[in-house]
């Protein structure tokens, strides 16, 4: 074996092409041979090296000096180290619109030095030693349908300009490696997928709306309670979940009256709490990033402003089965949880609601002429649009995991406060708004009534720390209610 140096601070060196990492380690040896930590996560994830979730050791033996493999840009993360020799290493940036696409990377590797080699990113190995092996530690189990999304560049191209220390002329290659494209024949390796769930409500069709305006929605699956019933275990075995990278949970149950029913109440857990739970699990089996969607109801609305560290605290069917949903998908290592309020979108809301009464009360042959809205619950709009735009930005941006408020910038207002507006807008008629308190509200209600957070505003803080800021809600209600009325 060739020489190595002993004795050496584990340490990360980059290399110019985004996410694969030299790793210097620490090998202590003396005549009898030597001893390393190959792979210890704790330090290593301190160090910058992605939190490797290891599912499978692979374990190449090369018999001869000039083995070569590659150039192989497989769909995982993976850890490659060397366990006896050493090996010339040439990496290439393969993945769909990478600024580093097609940029090459070189070195030597022996065992007290190792790559991070991150899913896409081509790599190639050139046995400098008779009877080399290394090992590579991967974060998704090999598969038929996995192996069809593997992407080849020629290790001859002279596009790459790779050195090889034994001219390749002179190699060990497989008839396979030999008839790889060139580089500008290349398919490059798309991201990892994407699936949203509830995309038929009003936050699934603006995160649908937002993949489509930005070029990104056909590496995007899309399904709702039809297709995939998330509180039914049996019906995640449709799914290769070694294909995604990220799911967008945007599906619950959001009748918040009904579910204080029998018939509600088993319906709400089920979307709200078993759903979760299990899309949790399987997330975290198969290292996907969950993005999941909360409410203000989760709390007990005491508190003026709440903020992501409030206790949950929730006072109906809907709000404790919320939290249930909340505290199993914080259990999942990576995750987003967006807590929003009162959510306006495509679809049935609030705003239309209110706009259809002013039309009414505005037709004389119509004998409404006022409605009552409660005065006494206080928030902010959230416009799903502006929520997808978020989401993005956590995902793109790779923010830290965790909970984030998400809801419109701006003042708080009452119920009472939007439905005026809207009144205005419509017909010039928001003195037939007339505030009520909710006691007042729902006296004669036929059927039960949930009870509602008094304050939902919540802090947005934590959000515009990591670079985004949300539109102010009553801007974009001007907004909605200029393109909803254009309509008419």
């Amino acid at each position: 074996m060739s020489e190595m140096e002993f004795e050496k601070d584990l340490r990360v060196e980059e290399t110019g092409i985004g996410g694969l990492k030299v790793v210097e380690l620490a090998v202590h040896g003396d005549s009898r041979g030597w001893f390393k930590e190959n792979w210890q996560r704790a330090k290593m994830v301190a160090l910058g090296i992605p939190d490797l979730r290891v599912v499978q050791n692979n374990v190449s033996f090369n018999a001869e000096r000039g083995v070569t493999r590659g150039v192989h840009a497989e769909p995982w993360d993976k850890f490659v180290s060397v366990g006896c020799g050493s090996v010339f290493g040439a990496w290439v940036d393969l993945r769909q619109g990478s600024e580093t696409y097609g940029r090459v990377y070189t070195t030597r590797l022996d065992p007290s030095r190792a790559i991070y080699v991150p899913r896409g990113v081509g790599n190639s190995f050139q046995a400098l030693e008779d009877g080399t092996v290394y090992t590579y530690l991967v974060d998704a189990h090999w598969s038929a349908e996995l192996k069809r999304t593997y992407t080849f560049v020629n290790l001859a191209d002279p596009a790459l300009g790779i050195d090889w220390p034994i001219p390749l002329s002179e190699a060990t290659l497989s008839e396979a490696d030999k008839g790889h494209p060139m580089l500008a024949d290349v398919v490059p390796m798309a991201p990892r997928r994407t699936l949203v769930t509830g995309c038929n409500g009003q936050l699934g069709r603006a995160v649908r709306a937002l993949a489509e305006k930005r070029g990104v929605s056909g590496t995007f699956d899309f399904c709702d309670i039809d297709t995939f019933d998330l509180s039914d275990p049996a019906q995640y075995d449709a799914y290769d979940w070694d294909l995604y990278g990220t799911v967008i949970n945007c599906g619950a149950y959001t009748a918040v009256d009904r579910a204080e029913t029998p018939e509600g109440r088993l319906s709400a857990w089920a979307a709200n709490a078993t759903g979760p739970a299990l899309l949790a699990r399987t997330c975290a089996e198969h290292g996907i990033t969950l993005v999941h969607v909360s409410s203000d109801y989760v709390f007990d609305g005491t508190r003026e402003v709440h903020d992501e560290g409030e206790p949950l605290s929730p006072l109906s069917v809907y709000g404790q089965s919320k939290a249930a949903g909340d505290l199993a998908v914080s259990n999942c290592p990576r995750h987003y949880i967006l807590r929003s309020s009162w959510v306006i979108g495509d679809g049935r809301n609030f705003v239309r609601t209110m706009v259809g009464l002013s039309d009414r009360v505005a037709d004389p042959e119509d004998r409404l002429d006022h409605v009552t809205v409660v005065d006494d619950q206080l928030g902010r709009l959230t416009f799903t649009r502006d929520m997808a735009a978020a989401i993005f930005h956590l995902l793109g941006s790779r923010a830290p995991y965790g909970t984030y408020d998400c809801t419109g910038s701006g003042a708080v207002r009452s119920w009472a406060d939007i439905a005026r507006a809207c009144f205005e807008a419509a017909n010039g008629n928001g003195d037939a708004v007339v505030p009520v308190s909710t006691a007042q509200y729902y006296a004669g209600a036929a059927g039960p009534v949930a009870p509602r957070p008094v304050h939902s505003a919540l802090d947005l803080a934590k959000l515009e720390a990591t670079g985004f800021s949300m539109p102010d809600w009553e801007q974009e209600l001007k907004e909605y209610l200029a393109s909803l009325l254009g309509q008419r």
